[in-house]
This record gives C-alpha cells, sequence and structure tokens, in this order.
C-alpha cells in the first residue's frame, strides 16, 4: 500500500513537471514567433518602455554588457533585470551568457538601432516646440514606446532627414530613407 501511495504522489509530481515544462517551451515560443514575425515588419510597439531603455543601453556601450551594469545604470535590483534579460532573451533579440555578459543578435542590434533612431527624431520635434535637448530626452522616455515605425518614418522624412539631434547623430535606415548612410 505504502508503494502505491508513493507511486501516485511521483505520478502527479512528474506530471506537474511535464505541464510546467510544457508551459515554459509554449511560453517561450509564443515569445520568438512574436519576435519573428515583427523583425522582418517590426512596428516598434512590441516592447515595454523598460525593454526598450535596456536595448538602447546595450546597443550604446557597443560591447557585452553585464546584468550588474544594468542594474546600476537604471537603479534597479539585479534580480528584477536578471528576469526582464531571461526574457529578452527568449525573444531572440539578445544573447545572454551568465557569468560572461549580454549582447544584442543580429535583429536585437537592427531593432535597437531604431529605438535610438526613434528616440532623437522625437526629442529633436520636441526642441523644435522650446524644450532644452535635455527636457526633449527625458519626455521622450515617457512616451516614445507609443510612437509606431510609421509615424516616425515620416516625421523624420517631413524633416528633411535630419543627422543630428539633440541627443546625437541620427541613423537612418532603408525603411525610411533609402539613399541616406
Amino acid at each position: 500500500m505504502a508503494f502505491s501511495v508513493l507511486n501516485c504522489s511521483s505520478s502527479i509530481l512528474l506530471r506537474a513537471y511535464f505541464v510546467q515544462e510544457i508551459w515554459v517551451l509554449l511560453q517561450n515560443y509564443l515569445s520568438i514567433s512574436r519576435i519573428s514575425s515583427f523583425m522582418n515588419e517590426f512596428t516598434g510597439l512590441e516592447l515595454s518602455p523598460k525593454k526598450i531603455e535596456y536595448l538602447k543601453y546595450i546597443q550604446e556601450q557597443k560591447s557585452t554588457v553585464k546584468t550588474t551594469d544594468i542594474s546600476s545604470q537604471f537603479k534597479v535590483d539585479p534580480s528584477t533585470i536578471t528576469k526582464t534579460i531571461s526574457e529578452l532573451s527568449s525573444t531572440g533579440l539578445i544573447q545572454h551568457v551568465p557569468y560572461r555578459g549580454i549582447s544584442l543578435t543580429e535583429q536585437g542590434r537592427t531593432y535597437a538601432e531604431f529605438l535610438i533612431r526613434r528616440h532623437r527624431i522625437l526629442s529633436l520635434v520636441l526642441t523644435r516646440y522650446g524644450l532644452s535637448a535635455d527636457e526633449a530626452c527625458v519626455a521622450v522616455s515617457k512616451f516614445e514606446g507609443y510612437v509606431p515605425r510609421e509615424v516616425v518614418d515620416k516625421m523624420c522624412t517631413s524633416l528633411g532627414h535630419p543627422t543630428m539631434g539633440g541627443c546625437g547623430k541620427i541613423q537612418h535606415d532603408k525603411s525610411c530613407c533609402p539613399v541616406c548612410d
């Protein structure tokens, strides 16, 4: 009798384990397929504001970044950063090697370049309405994640494809300016 109770308990634990594993795989698949599908035609609305900030930061560092670097930069607990990095890693935008660092994949680099371009174009628009470069940069950080790529491309075109914004050089991409760069 004790053997059948133990066997039953083990069976329930084993099923629970498999259900949990399948759930994780499904979540990862959905994240990856969502990111993979937008990489050809991303809108810029796919990620949360924090993830946007982290990707821009990693891109601007131009090298492998440690979790503690991101934690210090954004004044966030390292465990929170680790969770967010894990989520970003499942999208295919970054590569994370524990205890080594975080780097952008080619898709991540393309996306981060757009995020930086969007930020700089939006802040340039705000400086033309009287905000200082610093004020514009702070203001844009609060709403940039809600401005789609097509709007950024139209703003860029209407501004004459500027090369400098209040926050730095504006790097154009072929979706907006096929003859730029």
